[in-house]
């Protein structure tokens, strides 16, 4: 194992934002009476509303949420590929309300900015001094022609795990061999942008083992993606007669489909798929356009200082469905965001200045049912704005051995498993 993947695991550990919180520098905060609402059961929300919770043990902390179980997207694409169990991915929220955080069962429906209340579906309202909203992520349906909601239980999207996520799985159980399954991918951003490459991998090696005269082909709306030299490395390597790949360049836009029919039509053909997986473009969830904190965009700009909205001060905005690049759209920005929100939002309210902090994300990819790929990036805001620290994070190595790779698999459990812990309990 070379040293910059050592020193790029020990530079995550370092920069997880636990520590930040084992010292809070400010003695106030105990004291602190505030109402404090989160709208967003998860990775950003529910550890939001548990950071807070610690930081202000006198506060109160509501956290508004309609499903009882949280299905982690993260590992999701092991289920899909038949790897994994569903069960494995959902987590619920006993160890919060042991905390003291106030869970509410509903939904969100409008936010007062003004009046600084937030109204859920049942009818009742909530006042708050302050709102974290960490909505993640709503479809764009009808962006794609012919795709819609009813669409989807034929050509599942499986973006947001669970019961999309075994419909998925049953699909490519059922598909005979010899079968085309096509994955379509839309423009950026989205969230978890190398997911459906890491999607393809999976499929291929459960195609290969399971169905091998079977072919899977990406139709992308990209040229240039996430992790790509070592997706493109390891499809070459691994599957070379099942993956095939047509970027925009090559017309590999989808711009319509006929659920009955499995046909998707780019701009250049029709495609016949026995299995067809239509991951739609995206924007924030409707909390937030309800909420005045989306722009023309779809999604959310924010201070990236206290993660205030630019559009509703008042408001911090976290996760998905932030505007908050170069970092991206993953539960390992969503978890460090909500940690250093709560911190910000804890100073605030303790009557001081926000200081700079330093991000990070890392972003695991399976490879197969036992390797992986990484990829880690660095960020500052010390500035007001967002940016990349030059000559930090990095690619796995291009040329590895395999013990690399599979201890980035090994590596990518253990960070699962931590950050759902910090999350969830």
């Amino acid at each position: 194992m070379t040293d910059a993947f050592l020193n790029r695991r020990d530079l995550l550990l370092s920069l997880s934002g636990v520590t930040a919180f084992a010292a809070l520098p400010f003695p106030a905060a105990a004291q602190v009476r505030a109402r404090l609402v989160v709208i967003g059961g998860g990775f950003g929300g529910a550890t939001a509303a548990r950071f807070l919770k610690r930081a202000m043990p006198s506060a109160s902390v509501t956290l508004i949420e309609p499903n009882a179980d949280y299905y982690a997207c993260p590992f999701s694409n092991l289920v899909i590929a038949g790897m994994r169990d569903l069960s494995k991915q959902r987590f619920g929220y006993d160890a919060l309300k042991a905390e003291g955080i106030d869970i509410v069962p509903d939904a969100a429906v409008d936010v007062d900015p003004v009046a600084r209340t937030v109204s859920v579906k049942s009818g009742d309202t909530l006042p708050y001094d302050k709102l974290v909203l960490s909505p993640g992520i709503d479809f764009r349906w009808g962006a794609i022609e012919g795709y819609d909601k009813a669409a989807a239980d034929l050509m599942p999207h499986a973006w947001k795990a669970g019961p999309q996520t075994v419909l998925l799985r049953k699909q490519l159980e059922a598909m005979e061999d010899g079968g085309l399954v096509v994955i379509s991918v839309p423009p950026a951003p989205f969230r978890c942008p190398p997911g459906p490459y890491e999607r393809a991998s999976l499929i291929a090696h459960y195609l290969k083992t399971h169905k091998p005269k079977s072919r899977l082909l990406i139709l992308d709306a990209q040229d240039k993606f996430s992790k790509q030299p070592l997706f493109e490395q390891a499809w070459s390597d691994l599957y070379p007669d099942v993956i095939e790949r047509y970027g925009a360049n090559e017309f590999g836009r989808v711009v319509s489909v006929a659920p009955a029919s499995g046909i998707l039509s780019t701009e250049f053909e029709d495609i016949r798929a026995d299995v067809a997986n239509v991951i739609p473009p995206q924007q924030a969830g409707a909390i937030a356009h309800k909420a005045g904190v989306a722009d023309m965009t779809g999604w959310c700009p924010i201070d990236p200082l206290s993660f205030s909205s630019t559009l509703q001060p008042d408001i911090h905005v976290i996760g998905d469905a932030t505007i908050a690049s170069p970092m991206p759209k993953s539960a390992f920005s969503a978890n460090l965001q909500a940690k250093l929100c709560a911190l910000q939002i804890t100073a605030i309210l303790s009557g001081q200045a926000p200081e700079p902090t330093t991000l990070t994300n890392t972003c695991y990819s399976y490879l197969s049912d036992d390797t992986a790929v990484s990829i880690t990036g660095v960020y500052t805001n010390a500035d007001g704005t967002l940016q990349s620290v030059p000559g930090s994070g990095g690619l796995s190595p291009l040329m590895a051995e395999d013990i690399i790779r599979h201890n980035e698999a090994l590596q990518a459990r253990t960070w699962f498993h931590t950050i759902t812990g910090q999350t969830f309990g």
